[in-house]
Order: structure tokens, then C-alpha cells, then sequence
């Protein structure tokens, strides 16, 4: 029985027929099905994680009142991620009746997505990166190592901002690339308050996936941010491109087994907690 507390800090939800999901059209057929409660549930129930938090699959507000939607029905959804278009005039207004909802954590822009790889610095962004520290919300990073070195930057503009790195900063383990992105997120981790999320590494490895390919991204991960500012996900349905949801989690297991019980809950799923402020009883 496992007695540490899990909260899947990363999950997505997309119903097709919403009709806002135009990235998945360059995706692998696997991914361009419903992926729904209903098929999270057993997963979930099968690897003893309690929580999760929705994360945005869709540059839509409609999106996040979706994903909105779900988070009141279904227990298990402790928190959600949304998205405003961060470049608009009135994303203030958009931001003060999504912040409503007590499950809306954060917003997540696909800065990934982004030619400009210093969008995140324009400052027509500052009003509500303001906001988002005056509500004490949060901001998932969702950048590449080409963004890094812009990230560096807002981070030094924004101390006071609650920013967690998705998925490492999604390092190129299938070609085996460790610097410059080790270096550069070395220097994040050391120079701002920055949360990390172990996410999202396994579809990074493609067909290249292996305990043994890991490891040294996880292991530097760790390094870097300590076991206070590390928090697991799965990234899933994504993670399915490369991994099953549970041999993502016996991957993670294994690597947390030498930490201590301590470290392990942290990583679980009190970091989860606290970054989000989630209102877990």
C-alpha cells in the first residue's frame, strides 16, 4: 500500500469535436482521439495517484472553461492551468472572471510555440505578469533550451513570480544533447525561486526511452533544483507517444528509491501542493 501522498502535477484532457485542438494535427493518430476523465481515472486508481492537476491543450479561453467544467465534477482534479492570450489588452478582464474559479491555478502560454524565442520579454506582457503576482497565481513555463537564456531574464524581472519549468525544459534526450541546456538550467535554478516539473522526458526520449537514457536528465534535474522545488507529472496522454502512464511512474520510482521518504513525498506531491496552492484536506 503506498502510503505517500501522489498528485500528477501535469495531465492533459481534449475532446475533438471542440475543435480547438489545431497542434494535434501534426501528431501521431494515437493522440487524435477523446482523451477524458473516464480514461484517466483507472490509471490513476491502478498507480495510487490521489490528485492531478489539468494543464491547457488549447490557445483557447473556451479551453480553459472546459477543462474548468471538469474540475468541478471530478474530485481528483485539484487544480487547473489555464490560458489567456497574454498579448490582448483585455486578458486583465479574461484573467478576473477565470480567477473565479477556486481550481484555476495559473495560466500556461505555448511559448514553445513561439518563433520569437524572447516573446516572454515584451512589454506589453508586464501587466499581467503583475497581475499574476498580485494573486499570488502561477506561471508553467513551457519553453525549450532555445528559450532559456530569456527565461533567465524574466525570472531576474520577476523575482516575486511563482514560475515552474515544465518538462525540464524539455532537454534533446533522443539525440543525447546535454549542454548547453544542463548549463543554462544550472543557472536558473541557482539564481531564481523556479520550480521544476520531472515531466514529459520519456516522449523527449522517443524511441531512444530507457531507464538508462533518463537517468542523467533526472539526476541533473534533482541536482539542480533539490528535492524542494521538484515536482513529478506525466504528462499524460503525451507521455503515451513513448511510455505507458505506469512505465513512466516505475521509471520515476526507481530513480527516487536511494531518496529519502522525505524527499520522495516532496517530489510526489508536496511540492504540487504547495507551488499550486492546492486545497487538499
Amino acid at each position: 500500500m503506498n502510503s505517500t501522498l501522489r498528485v500528477d502535477s501535469h495531465q492533459h484532457f481534449w475532446k475533438l469535436d471542440r475543435g480547438d485542438y489545431y497542434w494535434l494535427d501534426a501528431e501521431p493518430a494515437s493522440l487524435q482521439r477523446d482523451f477524458l476523465p473516464q480514461d484517466l481515472q483507472p490509471l490513476l486508481l491502478e498507480n495510487a495517484v490521489d490528485y492531478t492537476v489539468i494543464v491547457q491543450a488549447a490557445e483557447t479561453v473556451a479551453e480553459t472553461d472546459f477543462i474548468l467544467d471538469i474540475a468541478d465534477k471530478y474530485e481528483y482534479v485539484a487544480g487547473v492551468v489555464g490560458w489567456v492570450d497574454m498579448n490582448l489588452p483585455g486578458s486583465l478582464a479574461v484573467l478576473e472572471r477565470l480567477h473565479q474559479h477556486k481550481k484555476l491555478k495559473g495560466i500556461r502560454p505555448i511559448i514553445q510555440g513561439i518563433a520569437d524565442p524572447n516573446w516572454m520579454l515584451k512589454p506589453e506582457l508586464d501587466p499581467v505578469f503583475k497581475w499574476l503576482i498580485d494573486k499570488e497565481l502561477t506561471f508553467d513555463a513551457l519553453v525549450k533550451p532555445v528559450h532559456l537564456d530569456a527565461l533567465y531574464i524574466l525570472l531576474k524581472r520577476y523575482p516575486e513570480l511563482r514560475v515552474v519549468v515544465d518538462h525540464g525544459a524539455k532537454p534533446d534526450i533522443a539525440a543525447d544533447v546535454f549542454n548547453p541546456w544542463a548549463e543554462k538550467i544550472q543557472k536558473i535554478s541557482q539564481d531564481s525561486t523556479a520550480f521544476c516539473k520531472i515531466s514529459g522526458l520519456v516522449t523527449e526520449a522517443g524511441k531512444r526511452v530507457s531507464y538508462e537514457s533518463l537517468y542523467p536528465y533526472m539526476n541533473h534535474l534533482a541536482n539542480c533544483f533539490g528535492a524542494q522545488r521538484l515536482m513529478w507529472g506525466s504528462d499524460w496522454p503525451v507521455c503515451t507517444l513513448a511510455a505507458s502512464y505506469a512505465e513512466w511512474i516505475e521509471y520515476l520510482e526507481a530513480f527516487l528509491k536511494p531518496f529519502s521518504l522525505e524527499d520522495q513525498k516532496s517530489i510526489w506531491g508536496q511540492n504540487a501542493i504547495h507551488f499550486y496552492k492546492l486545497d487538499i484536506s
